[in-house]
């Protein structure tokens, strides 16, 4: 009898995979891939950790390794080429890469993250690396020229690997943003000149909000690219890609009011700033910490809610066995008395008073849970979903 991880090896060469890692964007990243690969009217493949879904068909199995070779298989069978796929820091300190190498590598970028899972930023930046040190012969990185991590990562690929750069704020780089437009209608880039800006007509229009979206819609522009597909797929694949659950998810205007999974320093500052130019009145915010994680991050956290919000409700967010007023008094050792203030721990009762405070002409953003429809609190697991909330309360 063929074991699973023999089946999947005999996958990896009838597919190309582009593997897309980082601290936030991979999902993303990943999705707008597959919409590009459909665009070309070809099958596609994709797996995140929102799910896995091979040519329109989710994959319900939840055990890891079965779900990535019914993932794989699937894909085979149905005559995918491009299979898009999303790879965590825990997968690749365990051995990923060097099971499944990639023949595209995509890294987004580095922030505080897991560092409960890998102790430290050096270990947590060593296991993304291993999908680089690992990349299939003449295989191709496609970096952010905008994090300072891409160079150490650079250092680390194989001698004929081939890098292609990219850059939000305008630095030098294969795809290099000149000015980036965004509003409720999407996100519009024009690059400076360079071979691949002109090879996609010198602009991107993505229908998601955000200039994070932005960098993300160029990386997997570049890992197309250089896979072969046409400007006219990548466009249209990207044009066509919708938000995904829980990612700068616009559930109502006036107030507009976004859910977004922002649980680290990084991801929720570019939710806020992404949600400041589209602010006439208030930006609110509520959000929280995870207990028994990172617990660094946590200050971290309240200094950004202060710096770019003008009103913070803090909250719970999977406290777990912690006590929430002692997350809420680490978050708020960060704060610096731009903002006013209020801790709600009930969830749902934050989330109320929020909407409540709105005027139609203000901005509320739900931070941390996003897609996500359960929330731990002490040791059980109750069902919560903050766009089910949302919808519930409006």
């Amino acid at each position: 009898m063929v074991s699973p991880e023999e089946r999947i090896r005999r996958c990896h060469s009838k597919l190309r995979t582009v593997s897309v890692t980082g601290t936030n964007g991979k999902s993303t990243t990943t999705s707008m891939l597959a919409c590009i690969v459909q665009a070309s009217d070809e099958p596609y493949a994709k797996m995140t950790t929102l799910g896995a879904d091979v040519n329109g068909k989710e994959i319900q199995e939840t055990r890891a390794l079965y779900r990535f070779l019914e993932t794989v298989e699937g894909a085979v069978s149905c005559g995918v080429q491009t299979m898009a796929l999303e790879v965590t820091s825990k997968a690749l300190s365990q051995g990923f890469a060097q099971r499944w190498p990639a023949h595209v590598a995509v890294f987004t970028n580095l922030s505080r993250d897991h560092l409960d899972m890998h102790k430290s930023p050096e270990a947590y930046l060593a296991s993304k690396a291993q999908l680089f040190m690992h990349l299939h012969a003449e295989g191709i990185a496609i970096l952010n020229a905008d994090d300072p991590s891409s160079a150490l990562i650079e250092m680390v690929l194989p001698e004929d690997a081939r890098v292609l750069w990219y850059s939000l704020s305008g630095k030098a780089a294969d795809l290099s943003v000149q000015k980036i437009s965004v509003s409720l209608e999407g996100t519009h880039l024009i690059f400076h000149q360079s071979p691949a800006s002109e090879f996609l007509g010198s602009e991107l229009r993505l229908s998601v909000v955000g200039d994070v979206h932005g960098a993300n819609g160029m990386a997997a522009a570049l890992a197309a690219k250089a896979l072969g597909y046409s400007s006219k797929a990548i466009k249209e694949g990207l044009n066509r890609f919708q938000t995904l659950a829980g990612r700068f998810d616009i559930i109502s205007q006036q107030p507009l009011i976004v859910v977004d999974y922002a649980h680290t320093p990084d991801g929720l500052k570019g939710t806020l700033r992404t949600a400041r130019p589209l602010c006439a009145g208030k930006l609110i915010c509520v959000f929280g910490c995870g207990g028994e994680r990172d617990r660094g991050k946590r200050p971290q956290m309240g200094t950004i809610a202060d710096q770019y919000a003008d009103i913070i409700i803090l909250t719970t967010d999977n406290p777990r066995r912690e006590n929430p007023d002692q997350i809420a008094k680490e978050i708020m050792k960060g704060r610096k008395g731009q903002a006013r203030w209020f801790i709600q721990h009930n969830r749902r009762t934050a989330i109320a008073f929020a909407l409540e405070m709105a005027s139609p002409e203000d901005v509320v953003i739900i931070a941390g849970k996003g897609h996500e429809k359960e929330q731990i609190i002490g040791t059980k697991t109750m069902p919560f979903c903050d766009v089910e909330t949302v919808r519930a309360l409006l």
